[in-house]
């Protein structure tokens, strides 16, 4: 999911699109193609028209053409009776997205997008929109480094699991896939790396700090300029850890660059 994709590709100044009377058409991005090589990823796109429909009539929504380029949610721009601009999300339910609007509530808008509605029986939740949506990995790692910097310790609020999963169950899920999913990869690198990875999996858990709700996909893609605040987290896939784990997808953000050296420049900026 590309978090800038989440502002863009609607003129939601066109005549409104209301409940209907007859069904709304969407178009499914392109995007989520992949998930018809399912059973159930057929079965959620399939079910996508009808849950847009009855989220318009809900929450008496304007709506405008989906944004194109989310890989695991049908995400669409929306404006509600009284002008707030929002977004849509119906996200594909495993278990990364299951609590996302969960710790968006949790955190009630302090460093990442406010919650606005949350309807489980349609899977479907109504978000704050960032305008103009400027992604942060597009300003340059110095200055996106102080932002994540200071976006962390707000997102780390106490928080309890359950209902949240927590860093030690997900790391023995990781650890219960990895060598099976190193072999249907190809083996694209020498099994060491996988033995220590798995050591590091069931070795680490045991010693952790004190737990906080984790956002678990930081990174510059899924940080956005907003009105509201400079800077709004969007996206997580929350987990409930030690505060250290936070750092790891800003550590391994791509957008910032792969080499070697550029690695440990995050990390030595982020472990002062």
């Amino acid at each position: 999911m590309v978090g800038h994709d989440l502002v863009r590709g609607a003129d939601l100044d066109r005549p409104a699109r209301r409940a209907p009377p007859r069904r709304i058409t969407v178009q499914i991005p392109e995007a989520l193609a992949r998930l018809r090589a399912t059973d159930a990823g057929q079965q959620w796109l399939s079910s996508l028209a009808r849950r847009v429909d009855d989220c318009v009539a809900r929450w008496d929504l304007r709506i405008g053409a989906p944004f194109p380029s989310a890989f695991t949610s049908l995400t669409i721009p929306a404006r509600l009776r009284d002008g707030t601009d929002a977004v849509l999300k119906i996200p594909y339910p495993d278990r990364e997205s299951e609590h996302e609007a969960l710790a968006l509530s949790h955190w009630n808008g302090d460093g990442a997008v406010r919650l606005l509605e949350d309807e489980p029986a349609l899977g479907a939740f109504l978000i704050e929109r960032c305008v103009p949506g400027t992604p942060l990995s597009g300003v340059g790692q110095d200055l996106a480094l102080d932002v994540l910097s200071s976006l962390l310790p707000r997102l780390w609020k106490p928080a309890q699991a359950p209902p949240f999963r927590t860093l030690t169950d997900e790391a023995s899920w990781w650890a219960s896939q990895l060598r099976e999913t190193w072999v249907r990869a190809g083996k694209p690198f020498g099994e060491r790396l996988v033995d220590a990875a798995l050591d590091a999996l069931n070795s680490l858990p045991g010693s952790q700090g004190e737990p906080v709700l984790l956002h678990q996909d930081l990174h510059g893609d899924n940080v956005l300029q907003a009105q509201r605040e400079p800077w709004l987290a969007i996206d997580p896939k929350p987990l409930v850890g030690e505060r250290e784990f936070g750092l790891a997808p800003i550590v391994r953000s791509f957008e910032f660059g792969i080499g070697r050296g550029e690695v440990r420049r995050r990390l030595d900026r982020l472990t002062p």
